[in-house]
């Protein structure tokens, strides 16, 4: 309806004037000459905990609003079932090949059913100016340089502006309204929020002449109760408080509205608090507000874009290809789904990319979930809650590759709870003492245990061995000692010993076996000619294991410990069934046996985890190197990487495969399908892991250090030909800059903290090189040394 509002206004609108080259033209904006009529039009603005999608409607303005803890429920609401009798008999199903009991069983003993709760949005704020104006020479604005959206149009000759940001540094959203008319604006303000399916969800007031005031308790879990086991119970209360200053004119409190009249300039502030952070958040939010209506919107914003550039400015992508910047964002993007390139926009998606992560995680906030934090919905899309199977960790693939690192704790803050419920799970649902399980499934609360209606997508048990890796990977990127000995090392352990406890004897492959397994989302037709989802080990299982192994045991031989549990681990390595096993075709096996799929296009990649986003597959090992690469040459013959977030993992897995034009293929096919005007992934719905994905995959093109080496330019597409990168990080802590023309290095630069040396691979050169301490070193396209321009 609202779309339909939007349409019938622009009507009325006349687009003239000549645009302003300098003032957007650029790849560091995404701008459009019209507002947004639907929500996947906004632009989205985040300080990591609250954010907002901006609309830019001249007539009534939508700032769609959300804060990352809007959920229902609390740490309490569920437990665990199933126990360790049922495990077992499960297992003893799997080994008389009676798939189709194993899979009913297993949903059936250990799964909660129908739970559906959903993180939801803190509601709308609107800005309604009450009339259809001739409006001319509109911009709308995306400054991802400023994480700044800017609207801008005239009317009868005066300019009217309206600028939003999200501050982390103050913890605000900051609105600046201005005209040049001297008569000044009239316009209301107002916060709303839906109905949680027919159940008002806030209370409005004015507390003050100048502030109006949102109250609220998410109530229920997306409005369904699925289950007499939970009855609805409270969820987090929250309030949103704006407070509205202005030059010139007037403002008056009406009936939870505020009416402003006259009006040149107005800054408006809005804090939202919830209980999920504070005992007071009702008093947070005033000293919030309070605090930023003392420093005004010029200082705000200056603290704003310092706090945001400090992180943003540390790398940067040019490809070229700037000639198009003249042409709107939304222009471009149907110029790519005619099948044109549009390199710029290339640079200009991975920058999203990262721009999203800065707005969507930050320290101390919540994990960015399926939508980061920008969801307009009281029951989303998969709830936007944490999908472990790929999907969250996918959000924080460019976390370090890209100069990031910090943004990734929100991710181990949610893993140390998620390790807490999860040794709760293993004791009470399986009946293993030591360690902790993570299934498919979380939400805010940590909940770890198995909630699926079918097997084949919930009752998958390596959610938290597949997080722990990013523990791993954070320490080899930042080599902080600290962070491995207090968090990363404790966290692996935790799932090591669930493991070592988990495995069993098989005695026909003499190996310890992992069972029951499923592979993620996926099926295959058992020896009956039937589906099932449930077998006695798989790919993905046992190559997540050896890789949680395998990165406790590095990370303890960092620490100097040698004791009865590493021996253990050692022990049981040596044993674990291999996860790559090569079927009679040369493909990787996906399940224990090779049987029939019932999909061969199946959007999940997971039987290829060992090549990305694990390392045990690499061009060193022929063999799994090639089985690997038919392996995804099947999966897109048959249709594969049909959503957003599937096709960003083929750009990783292609880059890891060395398959430059493999590689461009997918981006072009990701921009085309997967990208709405807004540059949000479309899974189809919107889900940000495509965005974070594309931002991965970009950065694996252009520089790989997992094999313990530095590859320069492993994947880079011939189209590619000029370019430059600064500031991309390799593990080791090393920074990694460099600048190419048709297609050869030019120049590259190197930088440690601490005396090291470094393998670099550049093509056919090898070299190692002597990085010293706090010092750039410049090599050529031969890694020979150039002087230093320092």
């Amino acid at each position: 309806m609202y779309k339909i509002f939007l349409s019938i206004l622009f009507t009325c609108y006349t687009i003239s004037g000549v645009f302003a080259q300098g003032d957007l033209a650029s790849s560091k904006s995404l701008w459009y000459r019209q507002p947004a009529f639907n929500w996947m039009e906004a632009l989205p603005v985040g300080n990591g905990r609250l954010g907002a999608m901006i609309f830019g409607v001249p007539s009534k303005e939508r700032i769609q609003l959300n804060e990352d803890s809007l959920w229902p429920g609390g740490p309490e609401w569920e437990d665990s079932k199933g126990n360790k009798e049922d495990l077992e008999e499960i297992r003893e199903l799997l080994k008389q090949g009676k798939k189709q009991k194993a899979d009913s069983l297993i949903v059936e003993r250990f799964s909660y059913k129908g739970i559906v709760r959903s993180h939801q949005t803190m509601g709308d704020l609107w800005i309604d100016f009450g009339d259809d104006r001739k409006v001319d020479n509109y911009t709308r604005s995306l400054d991802l340089q400023k994480a700044i959206v800017k609207t801008k149009y005239s009317i009868e000759g005066e300019t009217y502006t309206e600028e939003v940001f999200a501050s982390a540094k103050d913890d605000v959203l900051v609105i600046r309204l201005t005209t040049t008319a001297s008569e000044g604006m009239d316009f209301r303000l107002s916060l709303s929020r839906p109905e949680d399916h027919g159940h008002p969800t806030v209370s409005v007031s004015n507390p003050s002449d100048t502030e109006i005031s949102m109250k609220g308790m998410v109530t229920q879990y997306g409005g369904k109760v699925m289950s007499k086991a939970f009855p609805i119970k409270e969820g987090v209360k929250f309030e949103t408080l704006l407070k509205v200053e202005i030059e010139d004119g007037e403002v008056m409190a009406e009936n939870g509205q505020l009416a402003l009249r006259g009006v040149k300039t107005a800054v408006i502030f809005l804090s939202g608090n919830t209980s999920f952070y504070h005992g007071d958040f009702k008093e947070e939010n005033r000293k919030l507000i309070g605090a930023a209506s003392a420093l005004g919107f010029e200082k705000l914003e200056k603290h704003h874009i310092a706090d945001y550039q400090e992180l943003y400015g540390r790398m940067s992508l040019d490809l070229e290809g700037d000639e198009l910047d003249s042409i709107p964002t939304d222009l471009r993007i149907d110029r790519i789904r005619e099948g044109k390139p549009d390199l710029d926009l290339v640079n200009t998606l991975f920058q999203f990319g990262r721009y999203l992560l800065i707005s969507s995680s930050r320290p101390g906030s919540n994990p960015a979930n399926l939508q980061g934090i920008w969801n307009e919905h009281i029951e989303a899309p998969w709830n936007a809650d944490y999908h472990l199977n790929v999907n969250l960790q996918m959000n924080y693939w460019p976390a370090e590759l890209t100069n990031l690192s910090e943004l990734h704790k929100p991710l181990f803050d949610f893993g140390d709870r998620l390790i807490v419920r999860g040794r709760k799970t293993a004791r009470e649902q399986y009946g293993i003492k030591r360690g902790a399980v993570v299934h498919h499934a979380t939400d805010i609360w940590a909940p770890a245990f198995m909630r699926a209606e079918q097997p084949y997508w919930g009752s998958w048990i390596h959610g938290g061995g597949w997080l722990s890796q990013h523990y791993w990977e954070h320490y080899l990127f930042t080599k902080d000692t600290e962070f491995l000995k207090t968090r990363a090392y404790p966290a692996l352990k935790a799932f090591s010993e669930f493991y070592l406890d988990w495995l069993v004897w098989d005695e026909r492959s003499e190996t310890w076996v992992s069972a029951p397994e499923t592979s993620p989302e996926n099926t295959y037709i058992s020896k009956n000619s039937k589906p099932a989802a449930t077998s006695f080990g798989n790919a993905m299982g046992h190559q997540i294991i050896a890789e949680v192994f395998d990165n406790t045991l590095s990370a303890a031989k960092e620490l100097g410990i040698e004791d009865g549990f590493t021996r253990e681990l050692k022990a049981k390595r040596e044993k674990l069934h291999p996860g790559v096993v090569i079927g009679n075709d040369g493909r990787i096996l996906e399940w224990d046996e090779d049987y029939k799929e019932a999909e061969k296009g199946h959007r999940h990649m997971s039987h290829l985890f060992a090549l990305h986003p694990g390392k045990t597959i690499t061009p060193q090992d022929s063999i799994a190197f090639e089985a690997a690469q038919k392996t995804i040459a099947h999966r897109l013959e048959h249709g594969g990487a049909g959503t957003g977030w599937s096709r960003a993992w083929m750009i990783n897995i292609n880059g890891r495969l060395l398959q430059p034009e493999k590689a461009a293929e997918n981006i072009q096919k990701f921009m085309e399908i997967s990208v709405a005007d807004n540059l949000f992934d479309m899974h189809p719905p919107f889900q940000i892991d495509g965005n974070f994905g594309f931002t991965a995959g970009v950065a694996e093109m252009l520089l790989q250090s997992h094999q313990g080496f530095l590859h320069i330019l492993p994947a880079l597409p011939d189209a590619w030909k000029n370019g430059k990168v600064t500031g991309l990080k390799a593990r080791g802590n090393i920074e990694v800059s460099m600048q190419w023309e048709k297609g050869e290095i030019q120049e590259l630069i190197l930088f440690s903290n601490e005396l090291k040396d470094i393998l670099v691979i550049y093509k056919d050169i090898t070299r190692i090189i002597l990085l010293p301490a706090g010092q750039k070193i410049r090599l050529n396209k031969e890694l020979q040394n150039l002087p230093s321009n320092d």
